[in-house]
């Protein structure tokens, strides 16, 4: 590998994961079969529905009975009524509600379609919420393969959300353990002299987004692994990613 550059490589062999299954377990099990054990500096991308799914955060959709707001919706858009409920049940603010489309605040912050609830990839009519507290979960994790592995390592865990103004998906960190999630360039000097007075680049955002290069959606890849890229390795949080209501202009 050239010298400052990265490698992204997806873990494969992960199997299927089920409520209580122990994903670090999992995990460093299938990094060691594959050859790629974990080392300094390493950080490990991990899609939240594996996280969600570890921890039981499924819910049976025949169990879930709609609200008349949910049911008429879901009448109005052809949609599921229960899973309608759920997205409701799970926002702490609908921000936009139109189109069939729902776009609502999650009790993380995070803006995004449908709170996090999802019914892909999971089967038994039944869908996924986000986790509870995803840097937690990414803490728990980090914690875990560090301690097997002996390597100081970072942990991000990933979503899939859609942006304003711009067409497809990416994902994004949710989630964050032992990684920068912003890297800060303010009073620095760029090459012509002028000093950066704002500039902050998600560091785990776009770790998240290059990772899902190797994951596809259909491809049972839920985890990828970035070496070389140790300098990002620290302190961090997916909590700084989200804008202060205080400096959102479009709230």
């Amino acid at each position: 590998m050239p010298a400052g550059g990265i490698q992204v490589l997806p873990v494969l062999g992960m199997g299927e994961i089920e409520p209580g299954t122990d994903l670090a377990a999992v995990l460093g099990a299938a990094l060691e079969e594959q050859g790629t054990p974990l080392q300094d500096g390493d950080i490990l991308v991990v899609t939240q529905k594996i996280v969600s799914k570890a921890e039981g955060r499924m819910v049976q959709l025949d169990e879930i009975e709609p609200s008349a707001l949910a049911t008429e919706w879901a009448a109005r858009w052809t949609k599921d009524p229960r899973v309608v409920e759920l997205v409701l049940r799970e926002s702490r603010r609908i921000v936009r509600m139109e189109r069939g489309v729902i776009i609502s605040e999650t009790r993380h912050g995070l803006i995004c379609a449908n709170a996090g609830v999802d019914c892909s990839n999971v089967g038994g009519d039944r869908a996924t919420l986000l986790p509870p507290d995803p840097d937690a979960s990414a803490e728990r994790l980090r914690a875990a393969l560090g301690q097997a592995s002996g390597a100081r390592i970072g942990v991000i865990i990933s979503d899939t959300f859609g942006r304003a103004w711009r067409e497809g998906q990416t994902n994004v960190a949710i989630g964050v353990a032992g990684v920068e999630a912003l890297r800060h360039f303010e009073g620095q000097v760029d090459p012509t002299g002028y000093e950066l007075r704002v500039t902050m680049l998600a560091t785990a955002d776009e770790l998240a987004s290059a990772a899902e290069l190797v994951m596809g959606k259909v491809d049972g890849v839920p985890v990828a692994l970035v070496r070389g890229l140790g300098r990002a390795l620290g302190p961090g949080s997916a909590r700084e990613l989200v804008r202060p209501a205080a400096t959102d202009l479009f709230r």
